[in-house]
């Protein structure tokens, strides 16, 4: 495997956390530690990237994220108020100042009609602020954790470059 292109967002996002002197820690369900993967393919990636809890189960969104149980019971793990929560969580756990969080229907299996495949929500925690995106892959289980990794790049990415 060769390292990631210059114009790839992992690269860009963090040439801006480096510049800025930010950690950044992630919070991974449907996308499995694919986040991490392609963060920790970018040489020289340990002076900003503190780590990352892949959090797939309702106890360990509980006992490590500290998501609360009456949001899974509420809303569900894969919600506004699920990822808002874990994004948080490892912010906390890791001591990061920007965080990210990813959970959703990866599939093939899984989806209702609230929830269908493909759908995932990602969050981003800063000193600054919180946001929420919610998106609706088409795809297979590959295509949804990939696009699902670019999407939270690309959120933090604008955050880092003032766009939000």
């Amino acid at each position: 495997m060769q390292a990631p292109a210059e114009d790839a967002c992992e690269v860009i996002v963090g040439r801006l956390l480096k510049q800025r002197g930010l950690k950044l820690a992630v919070a991974e369900s449907c996308t499995g530690g694919l986040i991490g993967h392609r963060i920790t393919n970018v040489p020289g990636s340990s002076a900003y990237y503190q780590g990352s809890i892949t959090a797939y189960s309702y106890d360990v969104k509980e006992l490590v994220l500290h998501v609360r149980h009456d949001t899974l019971c509420q809303y569900g793990a894969v919600s506004e108020q699920a990822a808002r929560e874990m994004a948080r969580g490892v912010r906390q756990a890791c001591r990061a100042d920007v965080s990210l969080s990813v959970t959703g229907v990866a599939g093939p299996d899984g989806g209702t009609p609230d929830k269908p495949v493909g759908l995932v929500y990602i969050a981003l925690v800063t000193p600054n602020g919180e946001w929420v995106e919610r998106h609706v892959w088409n795809g297979n289980r590959w295509e949804h954790k990939e696009r699902s990794a670019e999407a939270a790049l690309a959120l933090l990415r604008r955050y880092l470059e003032g766009r939000l």
